[in-house]
């Protein structure tokens, strides 16, 4: 899950310590510790930038004490039996520069400059008492924030993760142009149904252009080949193919890792846990397909029984999280887990029953490089270069034997290595130890920075500390979500709309409609039921039997596997132009159906009264 970046509580000048006037257009707040040398090394960066700044900065001090520091929570204590702000400041500014670190001697001149006795933990006075609470509400206030580390800062409410040079401090302060588009950027990536929403307007592009004077030549430009040639030999594919055969690995690349990462140390690493979700997974794709088949004649529209088996994660994820509190977060957990179950079997559909004839050759050639890439993962190569190497070698390989490219992407991240996670107190040590020594040779002469051993030991520690599955799944993620999709939106969900071309084809569009408005949610809820029945599996009871069903009911968004099976299902333009209208019409009545089942559940009630 996504850490927030915002500030967890408002500043209010009658309560926080702040420096500079209430109504300043920079708000500067610091979650720090008196025991902290980083802290004490920003005190200077934050002087200078309030000398630069002036009355444009408001500077706001939070405590946030080196956990199992004894003298840093004792330092912030102290500080709060300040009698007024003048106080409270200068004994700030005495501890973090009285002394090159925080001393006991320290504590006891501040005490003396403010005029009380140390605070004593045994015999404490209603003052000492005021002054743990508030310390400890910094504290909370730090952690739910997500304040990481010491010092922490957070300008006009969202946190600065950049470094403190002069340049970069005043770029965020002042908001730069480039500075202010790279936070509305985060702002919209952090909100949860982002992907969804652009997504959303992508197709909705993608539908006016079609239909627009420029159609022809919107439709043209995905016929655009383009590709490479050395002589008599030439690789070419059109716009479309690129994207929905090669760039749409990437999408597949980070579904294997959500997949792998779900199985190995998420909710369906245990039988009992996943359960569940698998079972409803199973239900939710079987029973649209035979819904399909039932009400679809005989002939060569049978071959898109697999359209209406799929979830878009990112639409019914989008709509419960829009949805707040009126959806438990364990609804929200079970969906996301049944539709990554969802994704491994259209992932089967495609490789199984949508994809070429086969070219053994080839075929054979991508068999070796999974050899070779189980062999790089069985002897713990941790570098990620080797894999994306051999990925790209799989993906031609792949492509031209006749199965679909993009099942590449999924074989990839199937051997991309997790690893144990590492030991944090002894990695911490090690980097302690290295900036030690690196701050102990700054002041030599004809020395400008850590040496590049230092750095290169400091690269390796933090590639330690986060595998490259997880590495590679953070870094891919985003790109999947907020350009692979809408892309692929772009180029597949433009359509024509003129009802003369759709007709004799009621038929196909009726077959996946009932497939997702009525197959999903019957197949998931069913399937749920029996294996509670049975005892396979256990409903938690955060959400009720109706909330499930609304969750079905969402599942019933097929949207982005479902234009791209009906894709490869229908290779006549008309048959794929009624089953994206089809797919549409059925994703946009799921979700109506979804939201009115949600809407006024409430899961506690209904469980009290045994529903």
């Amino acid at each position: 899950m996504k850490l927030s970046n915002k500030l967890d509580r408002p500043v209010h000048n009658d309560y926080d310590h702040t420096l500079g006037p209430a109504n300043a257009e920079i708000t500067l707040v610091e979650y720090g510790s008196y025991a902290c040398s980083y802290c004490r090394a920003a005190n200077e960066r934050i002087a200078q930038v309030r000398d630069q700044l002036g009355d444009r900065l408001r500077y706001v001090f939070r405590h946030y004490p080196l956990a199992g520091s004894d003298i840093a929570l004792r330092a912030a204590e102290l500080v709060e039996h300040a009698k007024d702000t003048k106080s409270f400041w200068d004994a700030h500014i005495a501890l973090m520069t009285r002394s090159e670190t925080l001393t006991e001697e320290d504590l006891v001149a501040v005490a003396r400059d403010l005029g009380v006795p140390l605070p004593d933990p045994v015999k404490a006075g209603e003052a000492d008492e005021r002054a743990k609470a508030r310390v400890q509400a910094d504290v909370k206030s730090a952690q739910v924030s997500h304040a990481l580390v010491t010092p922490t800062f957070f300008i006009n409410g969202r946190r600065y993760d950049d470094p403190w040079d002069e340049s970069s401090f005043a770029d965020a302060m002042l908001g730069s142009p480039g500075h202010r588009l790279r936070g509305a950027a985060l702002d919209f990536a952090d909100w949860a149904p982002s992907a969804g929403i652009l997504l959303l307007l992508a197709t909705i592009l993608a539908v006016i252009l079609t239909n627009s004077g420029l159609g022809p030549s919107f439709a043209a430009l995905w016929e655009l080949y383009l590709g490479v040639s050395l002589g008599s030999a030439e690789f070419k594919m059109s716009l479309l193919h690129w994207i929905n055969d090669g760039l749409l690995m990437i999408f597949f690349l980070v579904v294997g890792l959500e997949i792998k990462r779900e199985f190995t140390v998420g909710r369906l690493a245990s039988v009992r846990s996943g359960a569940l979700p698998v079972a409803a997974a199973i239900g939710g794709m079987v029973v649209p397909a035979i819904v399909y088949l039932l009400l679809i004649p005989a002939g060569a529209w049978s071959q898109g029984w697999g359209v209406p088996t799929t979830t878009d994660t990112a639409f019914a994820v989008a709509l419960i999280v829009m949805m707040g509190n009126r959806v438990p977060a364990e609804l929200r957990i079970f969906l996301t887990a049944a539709a990554i179950v969802d994704d491994i079997g259209a992932i089967v559909l495609v490789a199984i029953f949508y994809s070429g004839a086969m070219n053994f050759g080839y075929l054979a050639g991508a068999a070796a490089i999974v050899g070779a890439l189980a062999l790089l993962n069985r002897s713990r190569i941790f570098s990620v270069t080797p894999y994306v190497f051999l990925g790209f070698l799989l993906w031609g390989c792949v492509l031209a034997s006749g199965l679909h490219a993009t099942i590449a992407g999924v074989i990839l991240a199937l051997f991309i290595p997790t690893r144990p996670p590492p030991n944090l107190t002894a990695i911490m040590v090690q980097a302690d130890a290295i900036l030690t020594t690196e701050a102990r040779r700054s002041g030599e002469v004809l020395r400008h920075g850590p040496s590049l051993p230092a750095l290169r030991a400091l690269d390796a520690i933090h590639a330690r500390l986060e595998s490259p599955a997880d590495r590679l799944l953070r870094n891919a993620g985003a790109k999947s979500s907020y350009l692979v999709l809408p892309l692929f939106a772009l180029a597949n969900a433009g359509v024509t709309i003129m009802p003369d071309s759709l007709m004799g084809h009621e038929p196909l569009m009726l077959a996946i409609i009932f497939g997702l408005v009525i197959g999903k949610p019957l197949g998931l809820v069913s399937a749920s039921a029996i294996a509670v029945r049975l005892g396979i599996a256990t409903k938690p009871g955060e959400y009720s039997w109706r909330q499930l069903t609304g969750a079905g009911a969402l599942a019933g968004i097929g949207f982005t596997m479902s234009l791209f099976i009906s894709s490869q299902a229908f290779p006549i333009a008309a048959d794929f132009a009624a089953a994206k209208i089809a797919v549409f019409a059925a994703s946009i009545a799921s979700a109506i159906l979804g939201v009115a089942i949600l809407w006024n559940a409430d899961g506690r009630r209904e469980q009290n009264r045994g529903t």
